[in-house]
């Protein structure tokens, strides 16, 4: 398959643009997912092991495919490099979201979510084995693997924060939750920042700068909920940048 610039570009710059909204959106309201649903609401939900299932598997489902269906010649650089972007959506889909523990999610969101991922799954997926050069050296990132890394633990100390059955929210201790509120959140802010290094495209940077502006806020709103509903919540805090925001 020949690259599809036109495509790429595209949909490249349509993820900048669609965060730009989606961030000013945030500065009014909450996203209606997870501690920010209204249970007395109306509308289909999806259980949450079933949601997160769902809405992340394009995001490795698609890669995959286009790998798979695309030509040995593509080089071992690129070939690594969507490895990654698909080591994440394996976790999330088939791990993460086996454990999760929250809410139900409605089910616009879900269906949002699933248009998303496989609209970045084929960006990311198409770019990287179509259009990108790179050399064999030219692997992974460690600020994606680092990334990686404290979003799975900050996730596990979220979990772990509640008993089978619970909804209800404690002050979450351990990891990078002693520096800020959106622990899990900065740890995927630097995976994918890691990631657009490492991948040095506009499909990658489209997705890093798309998931600053979704996640960025919500860590915000988060470390407001923090703060109002718990005394003695640290105060020393940031709500997703240590010691700075």
């Amino acid at each position: 398959m020949l690259c599809q610039e036109r495509t790429v570009h595209y949909l490249s710059w349509g993820f900048i643009v669609g965060g730009v909204l989606y961030l000013l959106r945030q500065t009014s309201t909450h996203t209606p997912y997870g501690r920010y649903v209204d249970s007395g609401a109306r509308g289909l939900t999806v259980p949450a092991k079933a949601a997160w299932l769902i809405q992340e598997l394009p995001s490795f489902l698609v890669p995959m495919v286009l790998l798979l269906t695309t030509e040995s010649s593509a080089d071992v650089g690129r070939t690594i490099l969507l490895w990654t972007f698909c080591l994440h959506y394996f976790q999330r889909t088939f791990v993460f979201s086996l454990l999760s523990k929250g809410r139900p999610c409605p089910l616009f969101i879900t269906t949002s979510a699933v248009v998303f991922c496989s609209v970045n799954g084929f960006l990311q997926g198409h770019y990287l084995l179509h259009c990108g050069r790179y050399e064999a050296s030219w692997l992974t990132d460690a600020r994606f693997i680092t990334g990686m890394a404290i979003n799975i633990h900050s996730d596990h100390i979220l979990r772990s924060l509640r008993n089978p059955g619970e909804i209800s929210y404690r002050i979450p201790k351990g990891g990078m939750f002693e520096f800020v509120s959106g622990a899990n959140f900065f740890g995927e802010m630097v995976e994918w920042c890691g990631y657009a290094v490492a991948v040095w495209s506009l499909p990658a940077l489209s997705f890093a700068f798309f998931t600053l502006c979704s996640i960025g806020p919500r860590a915000y709103h988060h470390h407001r909920y923090y703060l109002e509903r718990f005394d003695d919540y640290p105060k020393s805090r940031k709500a997703v940048i240590p010691f700075i925001l």
